[in-house]
């Protein structure tokens, strides 16, 4: 089964002194299915990495990428007005691209399950084909 994967997960892991890197090991050891990361989300990786741990965690996700240890997943371009949707209907939370585009591509997936500590949103979000999504790692 598909997992979707956010930026904060992969920064943790990256970052020795963070004390939920093992979580988030653990849960991508564990895992069996494809690990995907929305497009959108890439570059909010790419940026926290370089910005808060260095360069070399920088190039090192760009290796992963590389490599297909995770998988990109871009929009189409028809999934745009359902990416504006999900926004919308969220004002409060003012929940940006990166988020949108992990609810649409959940959809579009047919998963439910998140690797992400950005509880606040994807606990109040309800996924559009239905259900709750599943946060990991579980804490």
């Amino acid at each position: 089964m598909t997992l979707l994967v956010d930026a904060a997960p992969l920064v943790a892991l990256a970052d020795r002194r963070d004390p939920l890197r093992d979580g988030v090991r653990a849960v991508l050891e564990a895992e069996r299915g494809a690990l995907v990361i929305p497009a959108p989300v890439t570059a909010e990786i790419d940026y926290l990495l370089g910005r808060r741990i260095g360069r070399l965690a920088r190039l090192a996700f760009l290796d992963d990428l590389a490599t297909g240890r995770f998988t990109v997943e871009c929009l189409a371009p028809d999934e745009y007005p359902a990416v504006t949707q999900v926004d919308r209907g969220y004002p409060e939370l003012d929940l940006g691209l990166a988020d949108c585009a992990t609810v649409v591509l959940a959809a579009r997936l047919r998963t439910l399950r998140v690797l992400t500590f950005d509880e606040r949103h994807f606990r109040a979000v309800r996924p559009l084909q239905g259900g709750v999504f599943e946060l990991l790692p579980q804490r």
